[in-house]
């Protein structure tokens, strides 16, 4: 009877843990606990993981001048551009308690980013066809978090009000300028950061697990398009490259709170995009469209409608005013 009694608890035990994942080294030091635990690290280390190429990409977004196909014209030139990116987004499940390693989806939302960016012209160009022409950009993210539940920002970040920002600023040359059937074609160069981000909140609320994430994101950008009478048109195509650390918690059955060692994330995407525009004598109108393509990470969690591979829609829209 014993060495039944034995037996069946090794049976069990064994069933227990094959509901845990291999823990992530960030998470091993909880090797040792129930799969819960571990199962609940791997997913706040996972849900940053998955939502830092999102944060990215509504950052950046794709032409780094909205619904301009060519540089400014050099040193007197200047523009104003008040922008929104979004995408989709669908969030994990804080609920969820560490069973199995599938976390049910939260909300769905089309989640909005505002930007407010500028560009100067510094060099014309040379020779009829403009070549290498040089414009200066910067952009200022703006960060209210209202819209999607659960998202908090750092509470030192630099703010205007109650609104965090983010900065980002870069250079955009003109490598010809579009004549008759030959379009102009200009690369860019950006380089941007947004202060920490959390989602979840596991010391003073009901969730299971928490991650926080900073992001930088460098963005190369080419794009070739026309100006059709008061209609700019163009396809471009971008590399973007994002970094930032993470802190994630989660709330063990046995322990209470508990934190994961701080994690480094480094993750490439490349996109293409359709831009386009109308041109009115003040007023310059832009919106853009495209897709961040997908690229897996090897999660040890599956969250419900994210697939990392899957590729990303994006919009933009907004208005510009050249000077």
């Amino acid at each position: 009877m014993r060495a039944a009694a034995v037996s069946l608890l090794l049976v069990l035990t064994g069933a227990n843990l094959l509901q845990a994942q291999t823990p992530y080294p960030q998470c091993s030091a909880f090797a040792g606990q129930p799969a819960q635990d571990i199962n609940l690290c791997n997913a706040a280390v996972d849900g940053a993981r998955v939502f830092h190429p999102v944060a990215g990409l509504l950052v950046s977004g794709g032409n780094p001048v909205l619904g301009s196909v060519g540089t400014l014209g050099g040193f007197g030139h200047f523009a104003a551009t008040l922008r929104v990116n979004a995408a989709q987004l669908k969030t994990p499940d804080l609920a969820y308690d560490g069973t199995g390693t599938v976390v049910a989806q939260g909300d769905k939302i089309f989640a909005p980013a505002p930007l407010v960016e500028a560009a100067v012209g510094v060099l014309p160009g040379f020779g009829p066809m403009g070549m290498f022409a040089v414009d200066l950009l910067g952009s200022a993210q703006l960060l209210p978090t209202t819209q999607i539940k659960g998202l908090t920002v750092d509470k030192n970040a630099r703010r205007i009000g109650s609104i965090a920002l983010g900065l980002g600023y870069g250079a955009r040359v003109g490598i010809i300028k579009g004549r008759a059937i030959i379009p102009s074609v200009s690369v860019s160069a950006m380089r941007r950061d947004i202060p920490r981000i959390t989602f979840g909140d596991v010391t003073g609320g009901n969730d299971q697990y928490s991650f926080s994430t900073n992001l930088k994101a460098t963005n190369l950008r080419l794009v070739a398009g026309y100006h059709l009478t008061l209609f700019p048109v163009g396809a471009g195509l971008g590399w973007d490259k994002y970094t930032g650390s993470v802190d994630a918690q989660f709330s063990s059955s046995t322990l209470g709170v508990q934190s994961a060692q701080t994690i480094k994330l480094d993750n490439t995407r490349t996109l293409a995009f359709l831009t386009g525009g109308l041109d009115l004598p003040i007023i310059k109108i832009g919106a853009e469209l495209g897709y961040q393509l997908g690229k897996g990470q090897n999660l040890k969690t599956s969250f419900a409608g994210n697939d990392p591979a899957d590729n990303r829609l994006f919009v933009g829209g907004g208005i510009r005013i050249n000077f």
